[in-house]
């Protein structure tokens, strides 16, 4: 047996020889350099026998990464006056491994005139925000639509889940009365998600 037989379904790093363009066609997951097939990514490789061609399945994907347009879920983590810093944990519906972080800057905040940050969000809430620019990875964040805003606040006194009122956020557990600027189903965020 051949030792690209004994490779077929075989863990392969890039660099690793996988055959010759003689005997096999070069496909996804591979390059040629001076007629030899190489592994261009990490992954398993598959040598087609009948049809003579070889390919790597990847095992690792390439990470999820924000993207302008995308929705975000993140956490409040660094406030000023003029913009909050949010650790994002989720693009979409999807979980992150990791996080990435994004500003959201006062007039992104709300279609209306804000004057500070502190009437938008508070450190420790979870927030839904849209991506308006990734220029120099990093990624600025806006909160302007009905749907977007803060979707999970927490009292400044307590910590206590805040509850929405008709005109402002109330703590249920000391009665502090503070403001947010609330997306459209506040309240209505699943903390098992």
């Amino acid at each position: 047996m051949s030792e690209e037989k004994k490779r077929s379904g075989q863990f392969v790093v890039p660099g690793e020889r996988l055959g010759v363009i003689e005997e096999f066609t070069p496909g996804p997951g591979t390059y040629t350099e001076q007629g030899v097939v190489y592994s261009k990514i990490v992954g398993c490789a598959l040598l087609d026998m009948l049809n003579k061609k070889v390919l790597v399945y990847p095992l690792v994907h390439a990470a999820s990464a924000p993207r302008t347009g995308s929705v975000v879920t993140g956490q409040v983590s660094d406030m000023q006056s003029k913009r909050a810093t949010l650790r994002i944990f989720k693009i979409g519906e999807k979980n992150l491994t990791g996080f990435f972080s994004g500003i959201l800057h006062v007039s992104e905040a709300s279609p209306r005139y804000v004057e500070t940050m502190f009437d938008v969000c508070k450190t420790g809430d979870i927030m839904r925000a849209k991506v308006v620019s990734e220029k120099n990875r990093t990624y600025q964040l806006s909160t302007a639509d009905n749907d977007l805003g803060v979707i999970l606040a927490f009292c400044s006194a307590c910590g206590h889940v805040l509850t929405l009122t008709k005109q402002n956020m109330q703590c249920a557990k000391c009665g502090k009365i503070e403001m947010r600027k609330v997306a459209s189903d506040y309240g209505k965020w699943d903390t098992e998600e």
